[in-house]
């Protein structure tokens, strides 16, 4: 009987993952489909190629994507803002066949962000980032003041108050687990571990294209603020900054952006009771909030 019993399960078992991997690859051809509709284009740069979107007019907005981002993910945050900016929207190293230049860290991606506005033409920007893109925003507005007229933090990583005595040297997920299926597989848990809905998964897909940078962030990136803690003086920062942030973010703690704050000097914080790392249903608010914020510091 027992025989029976385990034949029967590992058969249940065998046949469930048989038929997620049927939809993985449906959802990761549909995936391929969606980033085949964005206007991307290639930049030539001196290290390598970055793959991006130019779209709207007027004041430009550079956006920053997070982990398992790429100029999908950096577009569709600012989508919503076309009407009155125009949003440049790179993939970051390793997102999207975008090249990785020499070690990857936050300051030469911020380099390279630096190297594209001057093949486009572009003298200053809005910088708005979320989540791993934080530090590089932060850095690229720490290193580059003349290229920047207001930094925008949106579920953002943030630097911390004091040198923290330990941090994670892989802050993310491990390497094996960033590939299609393993991902789709894991999906249904995203609720519990990120507090963001299973579908978010779509999004992500194709993670075997967005691999190499999902390590690098995990590996380079989400560290940085922590490893190199002195090289983040954003009391130094000589443009104003705008912070989002949702209480009940379960990846970017909500407690160590409220101890941030202080620390940048022209800051106005814009704190949410709910909405996740997303801060989904706050659309509205932020392009308000967004709005308002470029108007003023534009006098």
């Amino acid at each position: 009987m027992w025989i029976y019993i385990t034949v029967g399960v590992l058969l249940a078992f065998a046949i469930y993952l048989s038929v997620q991997w049927i939809r993985c690859s449906m959802a990761v051809k549909e995936s391929k489909d969606r980033l085949a509709t964005y206007n991307v284009q290639t930049a030539a740069l001196s290290y390598g190629d970055m793959t991006y979107v130019d779209s709207g007019k007027g004041e430009v907005i550079l956006s920053i994507h997070g982990i398992f981002g790429g100029y999908d993910q950096a577009y569709d945050t600012c989508k919503d803002f076309c009407s009155n900016y125009r949003i440049i929207a790179p993939s970051r190293f390793g997102y999207l066949k975008s090249d990785v230049y020499g070690d990857g860290t936050p300051a030469k991606q911020a380099e390279a962000y630096v190297e594209l506005l001057d093949n486009l033409g572009i003298d200053k920007v809005y910088l708005l980032a979320t989540s791993a893109g934080g530090s590089i925003a932060i850095r690229f507005a720490l290193d580059y003041p003349e290229h920047t007229k207001g930094l925008i933090l949106y579920c953002s990583a943030m630097p911390l108050v004091e040198r923290p005595q330990r941090f994670a040297e892989y802050a993310g997920p491990p390497a094996f687990l960033c590939n299609n299926y393993a991902m789709f597989l894991l999906s249904p848990m995203f609720e519990l571990i990120m507090g963001m809905d299973p579908s978010t998964i779509y999004s992500m897909l194709p993670v075997n294209e967005r691999k190499d940078g999902v390590v690098l962030d995990a590996s380079i990136i989400n560290p940085d603020m922590s490893r190199n803690f002195e090289d983040y003086t954003v009391e130094d920062l000589q443009v104003p900054t705008l912070i989002f942030h949702a209480k009940d973010d379960k990846l970017a703690s909500y407690a160590d952006v409220e101890r941030a704050v202080s620390r940048f000097p022209d800051c106005t914080f814009v704190p949410f009771e709910s909405g996740g790392h997303l801060m989904a249903g706050h659309g509205e608010e932020i392009k308000e909030a967004v709005s308002d914020f470029v108007e003023n510091s534009l006098h």
